[in-house]
């Protein structure tokens, strides 16, 4: 049976910066599990194919919650769900008893280190780029047990779309990139052309029938390139010279965005070295099969530039193809002879370097899933009995997540966010009673996540930014800072500081807090007072034409984000009201700055557009918030007027919300299919409303709404796992597998505070 094991890092090439706090891996156990367990276990898988047949496809995490639950020892039941009726009106004590069930709930689903485990996924290339790196790499049964074969192939073969494609995320419409490469995995994990009850064959049928995989974008290409399964002179060039430009060019590596960087730095080692594994019987079966014509016919050059129209976001412009062109007959084959060369050498050395110090400095987790899978392809080519390769192994295991779907790969975790933002829900509820010991425990996590120090040696010549005091998405031993997650991680500490420490533990020391704000304040952006997510915003907005990739937007500069900005206000004026002394003068500039980016940012119809989450519901959620926080109100500020009007005016009939993901890549709002409600989109759109003010004013709309939730709420405290609801690049979906707990408890929290005020 599967158990998901916390904090645990027992293998000598691992270590930590904080003795695996946070650090969450499944393994199986043979022997473990009663039989009541494994029923449990069959009955998930089958209530996700339930779930699926009614267009719901993000898996409900039952698996963790059904391991969490019994080691909690909370009895989740013990409260009978309330029902109010159609001509019913919600009373305090019905809000009170949700409340209370979806608080129990989730102090039962806490890890013993005080985080919130949970999925975080969605993309459909994330665990097919792995199997090649592993299949390369000669890792496969190093890493992979003949069980975690078994649910990588019950997850692809689930996901698999009606038409026998595969979609660049769970619930897209099938793509090359999404079909070609789950197609490869599924036959890499020993899948025959005919197995999967004929799913194997459809798949094969997809990709033949949409012109091959010589169609597939190009971070597709290149995978399949290191596979063997496509030609190196098929790829349009990535040359690693660009590593050496100087910092007095517009545009140098220093500038670009840090995922780009770190995705593109390995993957410009591997065209340099044109590597690829070993042809073996399977990787040339492979080449007939997901070609059109046979491999030796195929032009090559001509599938450079060759996309498939279904996995077109981003089409190349006459400037891309004539820089492309430049780079493949004029300046590659000059940098491949001598003397040119040794530059070459020198790109390449420079790019191990780098490699070597970010995956030093991150523990082996690097960036995210892609820089993981790329970065074990890059250190077996240059030495596979070397050190780097042996210490990347043991953290894949970090990246895998399994659920009733079947085993994933996720980004890379999302502890300290979901942990962070799940402690300011608890204490919003107010329900002292309830607490136990999860705020302590949640504390903990939160300032054991904190990073202490800044990155070794001289990191600016490494392209990195001071560190010290932010926190990370996931756990402290990744390293790499984000606002939004420091924001957060600020606001849960000085509430839990206002909390007698019997309740909350001990409290955080005030210089830490003091760092954390100092590294607000150096993401700002000096010229539009917004907020970067990672790296202070690169104020050359062109440069984003630059963008390579066919199917993301922005991947070429760090920008200012309307979610980021709003948390960040919100963090620094709760700062500012308990310890005014510290760049008190700063910290008000920030705020007025960052609230009138905010009101910039917002649309003509009233609602601003959200970043990563779906979408102007999430954005305009945030926004009125942080504009709320920095003193904005419905009376005397017209984009809070406008923001709550646009919420009221796309409220459906029953009374919900729901957007489709359709508006992200669009850039337009659209609602869901048959205007349907989304509990979590839901409660956004209410707690937005209640920043504006709607409780007050009038709060029929939010009855309405909250009667939704508090209807929809299961028995044991939980809510339906529905649509996917978070985004990132414009073009890919996220599935965050706390959420549909977390944002209603928050929602229904707020409302009984703020509609039975005398009685919160």
């Amino acid at each position: 049976m599967w158990k998901l094991k916390i904090g645990e890092g027992q293998n000598p090439y691992l270590y930590s910066t904080n003795n695996f706090v946070g650090r969450q891996i499944w393994e199986f156990h043979p022997n473990a599990g009663t039989p009541e367990e494994h029923q449990a276990f069959n009955a998930a898988r089958e209530e996700w194919k339930q779930n699926r047949m009614k267009g719901y496809r993000c898996s409900a995490d039952l698996f963790m919650r059904i391991q969490l639950k019994k080691e909690s020892g909370i009895d989740v039941l013990s409260i009978p769900a309330v029902r109010v009726g159609e001509k019913e009106e919600i009373s305090y004590e019905s809000a009170t008893i949700a409340v209370k069930k979806a608080l129990r709930l989730q102090r039962a689903i806490q890890a013993s280190d005080g985080h919130w485990p949970a999925e975080n996924s969605g993309p459909m290339f994330f665990a097919p780029l792995l199997i090649i790196a592993l299949h390369v790499t000669e890792a496969t049964n190093i890493i992979l047990t003949s069980e975690h074969k078994k649910e990588m192939i019950r997850y692809i073969y689930n996901h698999q779309n009606d038409d026998g494609g595969w979609g660049f995320y769970m619930e897209g419409h099938s793509t090359m990139i999404g079909s070609a490469l789950n197609y490869v995995a599924l036959r890499l994990l020993g899948e025959g052309p005919d197995d999967g009850n004929d799913a194997v064959s459809r798949g094969h049928r997809w990709i033949i029938d949409h012109g091959g995989a010589t169609g597939i974008p190009s971070w597709g290409k290149l995978f399949l390139s290191v596979l063997g399964v496509y030609d190196w002179d098929g790829c349009n060039p990535l040359p690693p010279d660009f590593w050496l430009f100087p910092s007095f060019l517009p545009y140098h590596p220093a500038k670009m965005w840090c995922y780009g960087r770190s995705v593109y730095m390995p993957m410009s080692y591997l065209y340099a070295k044109k590597y690829h594994g070993p042809l073996s019987d399977l990787i040339l079966s492979l080449r007939k099969e997901v070609h059109v014509k046979p491999y030796d016919q195929i032009d090559w050059n001509k599938a450079r530039n060759n996309c498939c129209k279904d996995d077109l976001y981003n089409p190349p412009t006459f400037m891309h193809d004539i820089f492309w062109d430049t780079l493949n007959y004029c300046v590659e084959p000059l940098m491949r002879r001598w003397p040119l060369n040794k530059i070459r050498q020198k790109a390449v050395d420079k790019a191990i370097k780098h490699m070597r110090y970010h995956a030093e400095e991150t523990k082996y987790l690097t960036n995210g899933c892609i820089e993981k899978s790329l970065q074990m392809i890059c250190w077996w080519a240059h030495n596979p009995n070397g050190e780097e390769f042996k210490r990347h192994l043991p953290r894949v295991h970090d990246f895998l997540w399994l659920a009733e779907d079947g085993m994933k790969m996720q980004t890379f975790g999302s502890q300290l966010w979901d942990c962070a933002l799940i402690t300011e829900v608890i204490i919003t509820s107010g329900m002292v009673e309830e607490y136990d010991d999860s705020l302590k425990k949640a504390n903990f996590y939160i300032k054991e996540s904190q990073i202490k120090e800044n990155l070794s040696g001289d990191f600016k010549s490494m392209y990195r930014h001071f560190n010290k005091g932010g926190w990370t998405f996931s756990d402290q031993d990744s390293s790499l800072i984000t606002s939004d997650c420091t924001a957060q991680a600020i606001k849960a500490l000085l509430l839990l500081s206002e909390m007698p420490t019997k309740i909350s533990g001990e409290e955080v020391n005030v210089q830490r807090l003091y760092e954390a704000v100092n590294v607000l304040l150096y993401l700002q952006s000096p010229l539009s007072g917004g907020f970067g997510c990672w790296e202070p915003p690169i104020p050359q907005s062109y440069l984003q034409a630059l963008n390579p990739s066919e199917v993301f937007a922005d991947t070429v500069i760090e920008q200012e984000h309307v979610e980021c900005t709003a948390t960040v206000i919100e963090a620094l004026v709760a700062f500012k009201r308990l310890h005014p002394t510290h760049r008190a003068k700063e910290i008000e500039i920030s705020v007025e700055r960052a609230s009138r980016f905010l009101e910039e940012r917002q649309r003509p119809d009233g609602s601003w557009y959200g970043y990563w989450g779906i979408c102007f519901l999430y954005g305009t959620s945030f926004a009125l918030g942080g504009l709320v926080a920095a003193g904005k109100t419905y009376e005397n500020c017209e984009a809070v007027r406008n923001g709550v009007d646009f919420l009221l005016s796309i409220q459906n009939e029953e009374g919900g919300w729901g957007e489709s993901f359709e508006s992200c890549p669009s850039m337009k709002y659209i609602p869901l299919e048959r205007n349907r409600t989304n509990f979590v989109q839901t409660s956004w759109a209410m707690l937005g409303l209640m920043h504006g003010g709607q409780a007050e004013r009038d709060p029929e709309p939010l009855h309405k709404a909250a009667k939704l939730l508090i209807n929809a709420q299961m028995d044991d405290g939980d809510f339906p796992q529905q649509d996917i609801n978070m985004v990132f690049m414009k073009n890919c979906m996220l599935h965050y597998g706390q959420f549909r707990n977390a944002f209603p408890l928050w929602a229904l929290a707020k409302y009984r505070n703020r509609v039975w005020p005398q009685n919160a």
